[in-house]
């Protein structure tokens, strides 16, 4: 899970070409709340104004990956980055699995090595 989460947002912090797998989403997701959990349980404990900027500072750092996920996960099910604007839509689509094979915004990456695997099939 933290390698999927540091994968998302240090290498590819504001990528927003590309495919995104569901696992790849939800991990960041899952990750996401345990931090932003985490955040509030320490903040409970320091100073208001510490413990809110610490908050602040994990939020505003945390947007543009999330924001970079979210569109590459609509890339993976054929659908516009834009999609992601529309409520419980964009979670029905979240939630579905890709497009099998490559699709207008990449090579499907739950299976990259689909050529691969046709070499001696005909």
């Amino acid at each position: 899970m933290i390698e999927m989460f540091k994968k998302v947002v240090f290498e590819n912090y504001a990528n927003f070409n590309g495919r995104a797998r569901r696992k790849e989403y939800w991990m960041f997701v899952l990750a996401y709340y345990i931090l932003i959990f985490a955040l509030i349980f320490l903040s409970s404990l320091l100073p208001d104004t510490i413990g809110g900027l610490l908050i602040g500072v994990f939020l505003i750092a945390i947007i543009v990956p999330t924001i970079a996920v979210t569109i590459r996960r609509m890339h993976d099910v054929g659908k516009s980055g834009w999609f992601c604007l529309i409520p419980y839509y964009n979670l029905y689509l979240c939630c579905i699995d890709g497009e099998k094979g490559p699709n207008q915004y990449g090579a499907d990456p739950k299976n990259q090595f689909e050529e691969m695997n046709e070499i001696g099939n005909e």
